[in-house]
């Protein structure tokens, strides 16, 4: 950036507007700001989850009273099941689409989302691989993953399919509940 339009930004007075060192003072205070505005809550979720279960001030920001919401750790209602969230990678569109129906017509998941066009980069019999894949995000229940696994992998076009699932601690009830009525118990 040249000298001129460090030193002034309205082109209209000859007066500087608002200099680079000022602005660069002035950012870590706008930050601060931010931060004690909108709360710190906001921006780190183990802050917010610690406050729900001892009960503070601060968890009342969060009320997960609402029949909208639950929290998987604590629910002890019949409603819902503990449920997972569980990644594969395809090699393609069709094979996405294959693999996907049959794991919703076996009732092995509630939903599958597809997501074309990631590139997966990963080492390989001792050599770097780079290939153009389709990621399949499947909602299940938890005591479904061995089922779903053997079902990948007899399935899969891969000698070694990706199977890795991770814990849902949360979310809409009613989205939780279905997950569980989809699914074969």
């Amino acid at each position: 950036m040249s000298s001129s339009s460090t030193t002034t930004l309205n082109s209209t007075t000859s007066r500087p507007f608002l200099s680079t060192s000022v602005l660069r003072r002035r950012l870590p205070f706008v930050g601060a700001f931010c931060m004690l505005t909108l709360g710190f809550t906001n921006f780190y979720t183990p802050l917010s989850s610690s406050a729900l279960k001892t009960g503070s001030k601060l968890g009342s920001r969060f009320s997960t009273k609402s029949s909208s919401f639950i929290r998987m750790e604590g629910n002890t209602s019949n409603t819902t099941v503990p449920s997972i969230v569980v990644y594969v990678t395809v090699p393609n569109k069709e094979a996405g689409k294959k693999l996907s129906e049959s794991i919703v017509q076996e009732k092995l998941a509630a939903c599958v989302n597809r997501v074309p066009g990631i590139e997966s980069v990963y080492l390989w019999e001792g050599k770097i691989q780079t290939d153009s894949e389709e990621l399949l995000i499947i909602k299940t229940r938890q005591s479904l993953l061995e089922a779903l696994t053997e079902h990948v992998k007899a399935n899969h076009e891969y000698d070694v399919p990706e199977v890795i699932s991770l814990p849902i601690t949360g979310g809409n009830l009613k989205y939780l509940e279905w997950l569980k009525e989809s699914t074969k118990e």
